[in-house]
């Protein structure tokens, strides 16, 4: 009878490269999802039903952030319930590649659970420092409004980048050996694993905004690298079309 420590050692096997990926998400996340995933596959659950999962968890954290005052309580309830949708997030395609492949449906269901979930989270802080009066300069809540900006921005950008390079045969990733643990801890970051962990701070609002607002000015650097990042590549694949 195949046991859970089987199903997690043949996850273990068939993992995504590592290389450039942040580093709660590689040595942290994944391994959670390769659990979740092991445990979804012995009860017979399918990747879109883990993928629900994960929403909803992420969307009960996120209506306690613009629902009820920050506390301790508060904050540890909300970090742990991001992170369990968080963990799920990995799971579903973890699970999607046991069973044999993923589906359209799967795929999209994933990407629209992921940009509801960056949208609302940041507007979830911006209700919450507007409702519950935690700043008297209302120039704070800038901070949220950016986050929604610069976060919807940067997900389009991923998914159509990723498209067009599927369409056009776009420049192949470099091969990072030695360097990728390194990179992995400096884009550290830009991971929504790294944002769930700043709310257990959440009970005391000037830090909460500090180290919320220190990862929102991380993020737009390397939004901004990015896109410059893009558009080479880009130019690349249709040189002249464009002046």
């Amino acid at each position: 009878m195949t046991s859970l420590l089987d199903v997690v050692g043949e996850l273990s096997r068939a993992q995504k490269p590592s290389a450039g990926t942040p580093a709660y998400s590689r040595f942290v996340n994944r391994r959670i999802g390769r659990v979740f995933a092991a445990a979804a596959f012995l009860v017979g659950r399918t990747p879109n039903q883990v993928s629900l999962a994960s929403g909803f968890c992420s969307l009960v954290g996120i209506v306690l952030v613009a629902t009820v005052r920050p506390s301790v309580t508060l904050a540890v309830a909300v970090t742990a319930l991001l992170l369990l949708g968080y963990g799920l997030d990995s799971a579903d395609g973890q699970l999607a590649r046991l069973r044999g492949g993923g589906s359209p449906l799967g795929e999209w269901l994933d990407h629209m659970i992921d940009a509801v979930k960056i949208v609302l989270l940041h507007s979830a802080v911006l209700i919450s420092f507007y409702r519950f009066d935690a700043f008297s300069n209302e120039l704070v809540l800038l901070v949220p409004l950016g986050y929604v900006c610069m976060s919807s921005v940067l997900f389009f950008g991923l998914i159509l980048i990723d498209q067009l390079r599927r369409r056009h045969g776009g420049v192949p990733k470099p091969n990072e050996r030695g360097d990728s643990v390194v990179k992995s801890l400096l884009i550290a970051p830009t991971d929504y694993g790294v944002l769930c962990l700043v709310f257990l701070t959440f009970a005391w609002p000037s830090v909460f905004a500090v180290l919320y607002g220190a990862l929102l000015a991380a993020n737009l650097l390397f939004l901004g690298a990015a896109i410059a990042k893009w558009y080479r590549e880009m130019a690349l694949l249709a040189p002249g079309v464009r002046g």
